[in-house]
């Protein structure tokens, strides 16, 4: 068969996608992986040539929140209470359009037996049905209906520009389901619907740096992370300072905020642009974090208690999920205080229950079948 993958322009929307693309391959499919140009070398890291479609999530955010009120997140005059609709817009019809636009051609250059999507890039399934090709959903973590009635009114009305039914993956086309179990049974829709398959956190390449592992006798090692599309100074200067405790040596990846605008920190923080998360993971106590699907479902395979502090997306249907499952916490935007964050690390690196709860994650997850066991299923799936 010839599969086509492709995904939004973001690692947490490509790398989910991967051990299937790679899998596929193996097994003697020809496949081809269309996403942004951001991703391009990793998808060579794999031996897969990339295809160009898109751009990355955080450009079309930007140019969208441009369009829309004249600044973006992180930029003076933004309205924060207006980021729902810039994710509904970004979501529901700039990037559909955009992958429309990019992957019919291709689409109809290539012609390939199927296309496999990561469930958020309703544009390509959109495509896939305009050309009369079957397509198969690829979850990336929860698939939410509650607190995406603008989005979907927003895609619903592209779509029906176009004269098709609003896309829902597990409906409009196959789906395979990456959440474990624990985690699916708190998303109504989503509770025994679509196809397993085991989540697979991307490989790190080598151990990550000494001096990040380094900590002082009895220190916890925690990490923060806003990933790469929500970080804002603001939010890093908050949590940095609530996590910055004796008793911890702290570990702050800002994404697209400059290290220097945290200024000066003490020497149980280290402040980096960029951390090897991937690699880092087996060794941490603590992982703190937006709640993006990537970063939670590689925690959850790592047996790591979370904290989360969501701040739109998918993002909140994840905290909800492992608050829980009980193998973490959940502080919402309303609720992000210093003296919160503090108590609640705090509880989660003393108290063995989320740490139990972790690791009972982590089986449900190593139970789920595998890639290699799926790929099998794809023409089965194809033919609907």
């Amino acid at each position: 068969m010839r599969i086509l993958f492709t995904s939004l322009g973001s690692h947490g929307h490509t790398l989910p996608l991967l051990p299937l693309a790679t899998a596929a391959r193996a097994a003697g499919h020809e496949v081809g992986f269309a996403t942004g140009p951001e991703l391009h070398p990793t998808l060579r890291e794999v031996g897969i040539e990339p295809l160009t479609a898109g751009t990355s999530i955080r450009e079309d955010m930007i140019g969208t929140a441009h369009e829309l009120f004249g600044a973006a997140p992180g930029e003076p005059g933004f309205p924060w209470e207006q980021l729902t609709r810039l994710i509904a817009e970004t979501f529901g019809r700039t990037m559909p359009h955009r992958f429309l636009t990019d992957l019919t051609p291709l689409l109809r250059r290539d012609e390939p037996d199927m296309v496999v999507f990561d469930s958020a890039n309703t544009g390509a399934e959109l495509a896939a049905r305009l050309a009369g090709i079957p397509a198969v959903a690829h979850g990336i973590g929860p698939d939410p209906s509650e607190g995406f009635e603008e989005h979907d009114q927003v895609l619903a009305a592209f779509s029906a520009e176009l004269g098709l039914s609003t896309p829902e993956p597990g409906h409009t086309s196959p789906y395979l389901d990456i959440y474990p179990p624990t985690l699916r049974a708190t998303v109504p829709r989503q509770d025994q619907r679509g196809t397993a398959l085991r989540p697979v956190p991307h490989p790190g390449t080598t151990p990550p740096p000494a001096r990040l592992l380094h900590r002082e006798p009895g220190e916890k090692l925690v990490q923060l992370t806003f990933g790469t599309e929500f970080a804002t100074v603001e939010l890093l200067r908050t949590a940095t300072e609530a996590l910055a405790q004796p008793g911890i040596r702290l570990l702050v990846a800002t994404g697209p905020v400059d290290p220097a605008d945290l200024g000066e920190q003490p020497d149980n923080v280290v402040v980096q642009s960029w951390l090897p998360q991937a690699e880092l993971l087996a060794h941490l106590d603590l992982l703190v974090h937006h709640g993006g699907s990537g970063t939670t479902l590689a925690a959850s395979h790592a047996a790591l208690p979370q904290l989360l502090l969501p701040r739109g997306a998918d993002q909140f249907a994840n905290a909800e999920a492992i608050r829980t499952s009980g193998a973490g916490e959940r502080l919402l935007p309303e609720e992000l205080e210093t003296a919160a964050v503090t108590a609640a690390a705090h509880r989660l690196l003393t108290d063995p229950a989320p740490h139990r709860a972790a690791r009972h994650l982590a089986t449900e997850i190593a139970a789920m079948p595998s890639a290699e066991e799926v790929v099998p299923q794809l023409p089965e799936l194809a033919a609907g």
